[in-house]
């Protein structure tokens, strides 16, 4: 039996994931963090982007969080997003839709305001999609 660490990920709405991981992969605002069993307590935020998590079957699951934060403890890992999608359950034309209203919303900017939030769901947009490219690649599709 692998070692592992117990791993929650969980959104404002609801638990997306509660199990044991051999490995626990998350886009942090500096980069990529990868936590196994033995890490070092750790404190961190999250960007938005994928989190793969390596569960004892060695099977990998993919989850999209908006962002967030990491707590690392000797036994735990808890992701806390506002929020946090099963990569599978994600809609890629919905994503897809979502980048080229903000790209258009760019273009035809008004205001300082209209910047800010046209940048902030063009970067939403564009993490679902890493999130959603990187379950392909995982899957051996696309």
């Amino acid at each position: 039996m692998a070692k592992t660490i117990h791993c929650d990920i969980v959104s404002a709405k609801e638990s997306i994931f509660a199990g044991a991981a051999t490995l626990v992969v998350a886009h942090g605002t500096l980069g990529d963090v990868g936590i196994t069993p033995g890490h070092a307590p750790l404190l961190s935020q999250l960007a938005p982007g994928p989190v793969r998590i390596m569960s004892e079957a060695g099977d990998e699951l993919v989850y999209y969080v908006s962002g967030g934060v990491i707590e690392v403890q000797p036994n735990v890992v808890t992701i806390l997003a506002d929020t946090a999608l099963r990569a599978a359950d994600m809609d890629e034309a919905a994503a897809l839709e979502a980048r080229k209203h903000a790209q258009e919303a760019l273009t035809n900017q008004k205001s300082e305001m209209d910047t800010s939030v046209a940048l902030a769901s063009l970067a939403e947009a564009a993490a679902q999609l890493r999130t959603l490219q990187a379950m392909k690649n995982r899957s051996g599709r696309g």
